[in-house]
């Protein structure tokens, strides 16, 4: 959590499911020119602007829902602690 260069965001927020459409497969943003979208069966490299954008849009909102830092580091406790 500590990298400068990356940031660990987490939102498990009941309410977040319901407000927000979820993308349907997980993706990787590198940068505004790369993103990395995992399918079922392929992996696939989205360089497109117009399909950039969409994706750079979905992240920016669920990093809007996200916690971070110390916030972060509590849910991941109480994860740890619901398991014991």
């Amino acid at each position: 959590m500590s990298l400068p260069s990356m940031s660990l965001g987490i939102s498990l927020a009941a309410t977040a499911w319901e407000a927000v459409m979820w993308p349907l497969e997980q993706f990787t943003v590198f940068d505004d020119s790369r993103i990395h979208v995992e399918l079922l069966a392929a992996k696939v490299t989205v360089t497109a602007p117009g399909e950039l954008d969409m994706y750079l849009r979905a992240f920016a909102r669920l990093t809007e829902l996200a916690v971070y830092g110390a916030d972060a580091r509590a849910l991941i406790v109480q994860a740890i602690e619901a398991l014991s």
